[in-house]
């Protein structure tokens, strides 16, 4: 009983600073709309700029100060971030920011690393609460008990804000139909900006608070992220209240899952997640989204069109070029440019399923890992040659793809992102923990093409060749009647469905077929590089294969190709630099805001033409 009662008081304690990070990320996700994929690195700052703070102030109230004065100063800054990037993107395709955010990420980093240094920093402990009391025979660290009190405190304070004051009821409109709140005249401006420093300080309040707990290190971004997305969509987005139940219930599994279920808490979370949604597609508190995917009001996008003579002109050029490059360019040169092939592969299949049907994944790793894990444990236990482990590879996607489809397809937009995301996470957890069968952590070694394929120029033109036709293919597919009952899907299911489409049947397929070439895309790489890790399958590497897409332009048919072509050179280029992470995301919020409509799209407008096709 005793420990019961011990780890049920750890999981509520956990759940406080969770609730703050994810109340921020809830709120300003309700009002503007904006994914954002910095708001852990906010959580960092907040532990940073806490400890700082304590070096100049002490004793009980020194310490509360601190927290407070954290949370002041990570508003500012998100406030700042706020007015100079975001706030130029809100007409922006929706989740086109989170392109800016990745890059806020990157810079806050090597900030981050600049101004206190490389070395994890030992959170001090709170003065008058260092001491733990003894509860049914069990310690119980006060300080626990100070946070189990604090997050109903912070959830009492933002519902008297949202429910007694006028900010409050805007914000609340806002979240519920921010178009509403503009045509009544409200200056939308102030109101974001509002919004984001008060979900950045959120964050940096949680940060601060979690200090004597676990100290500040670099990792704090991205290790608070995903706990703060599963947590938004169980409670249901934009849902104070929903964000504090999910917090107890997500923390209070996870305490217990590490006492009873060891094996399962890499994933524990993503399971519960899942669950709810099956369930309560909207979350626990959340309501359905006024808009799913891109609107469809407004001026309609023109029809795909042929290339043009010029661009065909110029893509014939690219093809020579890529032909010649083994007589012209050096081994590295080549290695680079099949990196390049197999991404450009896996950043169309994600811009396949996104663009025609709006389907946005935060998972396709799944079917890239997918499709790299089923050629190397062919090769290693079957001894399977590479060009039947090559065929396996896309098979193993597309199956995996229908898998996760037919589940996820119920739900839309951020909702259907989450769930994708929970099933890559399984997936994940699956290669890193089944350590038997595919190595764990250490991964499948070995993994070399067939001896007819082994030298460096033979492999790049059969990735050229495969790649270049997959890519063709999902060129061809748009054009077809398919690609244009994809659009149609997205842009209007009701007037889809009276034109006697299938929508969830042509969602499903395009899934298929875009898991088939993530899945080619990884048999490819696995070859490349004679092994594969569960990296593979992690979420950062789906949000590479996100930022390919939006760098290069969601509009564009080029888009990904030209996206996954220029962050392979930057990250080559920059990554020699010692400041590689704050140059390349200076350069990657450079090219947002210059470009909102992607690379590809920027050069269609230079030269006259809306569109890249």
């Amino acid at each position: 009983m005793g420990l019961l009662v011990a780890q049920l008081l750890a999981g509520l304690a956990n759940a406080a600073a969770l609730f703050l990070v994810a109340s921020g990320l809830s709120l300003i996700f309700g009002v503007t709309r904006i994914v954002n994929f910095a708001h852990g690195s906010l959580y960092m700052l907040g532990a940073y700029c806490g400890y700082t703070a304590l070096q100049y102030l002490t004793g009980p109230l020194g310490f509360w100060a601190a927290a407070l004065g954290a949370a002041v100063a990570v508003g500012l800054f998100g406030l700042l971030v706020e007015c100079l990037i975001l706030r130029r993107l809100y007409k922006a395709p929706e989740l086109f920011q989170l392109v800016a955010t990745f890059g806020v990420v990157l810079v806050v980093q090597d900030l981050t690393l600049m101004l206190w240094g490389p070395e994890d920093l030992l959170g001090p402990r709170a003065p008058g609460l260092d001491r733990a009391v003894m509860l049914f025979g069990q310690p119980v660290p006060e300080y626990d008990l100070a946070l189990i009190t604090v997050a109903p405190l912070v959830l009492l304070g933002l519902w008297l804000l949202m429910t007694k004051t006028r900010a409050g009821i805007l914000i609340r409109a806002a979240t519920q139909d921010r178009e509403m709140v503009g045509a009544l005249g409200i200056n939308q401006s102030l109101l974001f900006s509002g919004v984001f420093f008060l979900g950045a300080a959120l964050a940096g309040l949680g940060g601060a608070l979690q200090l004597p707990k676990g100290g500040a290190d670099l990792t704090l971004d991205l290790g608070i992220l995903a706990p703060a997305f599963v947590v938004v969509v169980i409670g249901g987005m934009g849902s104070i209240g929903g964000a504090f139940v999910a917090a107890v219930l997500i923390s209070v599994v996870n305490v217990f899952g590490v006492l009873y279920l060891p094996e399962s808490t890499l994933v524990l979370m993503y399971v519960v997640m899942a669950l709810v949604l099956l369930v309560r597609p909207h979350g626990l508190f959340g309501r359905a989204e006024l808009q799913a995917g891109p609107p469809a009001a407004g001026v309609p996008d023109r029809p795909l069109a042929p290339l043009g003579p010029r661009w065909r002109a110029a893509a014939l050029a690219l093809i020579g070029l890529l032909a010649v490059l083994p007589l012209i360019g050096s081994d590295f040169a080549l290695v680079l440019a099949t990196d390049i092939v197999v991404l450009a592969l896996f950043a169309a299949s994600l811009h396949f399923m996104l663009s025609l049907g709006g389907l946005i994944s935060f998972g396709h790793a799944a079917l890239f890992g997918g499709g790299a894990y089923a050629a190397a444990l062919a090769v290693t236990y079957a001894e399977t040659p590479m060009e039947l482990a090559l065929l396996l590879a896309p098979l193993a996607g597309g199956w995996l793809a229908f898998a996760i489809g037919w589940f996820c397809l119920r739900l839309t937009g951020v909702y259907f992102a989450m769930l994708t995301l929970a099933f890559a996470q399984l997936l994940w957890s699956l290669a890193f923990q089944w350590t038997e069968v595919t190595g764990g952590d250490d991964g499948l070694i070995g993994i070399w093409p067939s001896e007819w394929a082994s030298g460096g120029t033979v492999y790049y033109y059969l990735t050229l060749a495969l790649g270049g036709g997959a890519i063709l293919m999902l060129r061809h597919l748009a054009h077809s009647p398919f690609g244009y009952a994809l659009r149609a899907a997205r842009d209007s299911e009701k007037r889809a469905r009276v034109s006697g489409i299938h929508v969830q049947r042509v969602r499903l397929a395009a899934m298929v077929v875009s898991g088939t070439m993530a899945g080619l895309a990884g048999g490819l790489f696995v070859f490349s590089k004679g092994s594969v890790f569960p990296s593979a399958l992690e979420i950062a590497r789906s949000f590479d294969a996100l930022i390919m897409v939006f760098l290069g332009g969601v509009d564009a048919l080029a888009g990904p190709l030209v996206g996954a072509a220029v962050l392979t050179l930057l990250q080559d280029w920059l990554s020699r630099l010692e400041s590689w992470r704050l140059l390349l995301g200076l350069a990657v919020i450079a090219i947002v805001l210059v470009a909102p409509t992607g690379l590809a799209g920027l050069a269609g407008r230079l030269l006259g033409r809306r569109e890249v096709t």
